[in-house]
């Protein structure tokens, strides 16, 4: 990914959640810390987003709000996606085959699958990492070459591994939400993404309120694709009537665990 490219994506994320981890950042970019440090100071400089401490916040916010605002829209983000991604570990069965892509809220899932017996196949390094060191599930990766700025394993042949491999389930989450179905701004994790829905019967979207806004060029998947979407609370009603009307089961998950 080039720099410019990847600037255009951290400024989509941080205009898309208001507030967002530099841990986020960097697994959505795949840039090394370095790299995204960099980006964040030179993306100050220009105006265009302020660094807090942890991350960066959009420049919309108002800066006369209260100091703990910042904290606030942050945490609420990050227990968004908690709340989606302890919902979509609920839908699997011990013993079953699921594929999950890279992303910051299926990154969250892995917490919940730590006493899970499954067998994830993943081309996220962070996934993977994650539930080898602390988890007891089968994890699989797929072969083929690295790509150090996705942080992604994608091979350059159409018949490979991934052929192989079959599943009841697959949890993705994408840039953006809407009429289209899902989409992505790189495409090379478009193309990854389109291979790995293949190979799986059921497709779960995890999109936290933050998805339902234009972003991304690269199509991915079509809402006649989708089973099921897990949001949040915050989502827009008229983007939840858009999926129900599509036929697809929109679960949404609440701020306050029950």
């Amino acid at each position: 990914m080039h720099e410019r490219e990847r600037w255009r994506l951290i400024l989509d994320l941080v205009r898309g959640q208001g507030v967002i981890e530099a841990r986020d950042l960097t697994l959505r970019t795949g840039a090394s810390t370095a790299t995204l440090r960099r980006d964040l100071t030179r993306l100050e400089e220009m105006g265009l987003l302020r660094r807090v401490h942890g991350g960066a916040e959009a420049v919309e916010i108002d800066a006369g709000a209260p100091s703990s605002q910042p904290a606030e829209a942050k945490s609420l983000v990050a227990e968004r996606k908690r709340a989606i991604a302890r919902m979509a570990v609920d839908l699997c069965r011990d013993g079953e085959s699921i594929i999950i892509n890279g992303g910051t809220t299926t990154l969250a899932m892995v917490e919940f699958l730590r006493e899970r017996q499954l067998q994830v196949f993943t081309n996220s390094f962070a996934i993977a990492e994650e539930l080898v060191r602390s988890s007891r599930n089968r994890v699989i990766l797929p072969g083929g070459e690295v790509f150090r700025d996705q942080s992604i394993i994608l091979s350059p042949f159409d018949e490979d591994s991934i052929q192989h491999i079959t599943a009841s389930k697959m949890f993705m989450s994408a840039m953006s939400v809407g009429p289209l179905g899902l989409t992505e701004g790189d495409p090379l994790i478009a193309r990854a993404e389109a291979k790995l829905l293949n190979r799986a019967a059921d497709l779960i979207a995890l999109a936290d309120s933050s998805k339902f806004q234009p972003r991304g060029s690269m199509a991915v998947a079509p809402l006649s694709r989708i089973k099921i979407l897990i949001t949040d609370e915050g989502a827009p009603a008229s983007a939840l009537d858009m999926l129900r009307e599509a036929g697809i089961a929109v679960f949404v998950a609440p701020d306050t665990p029950e």
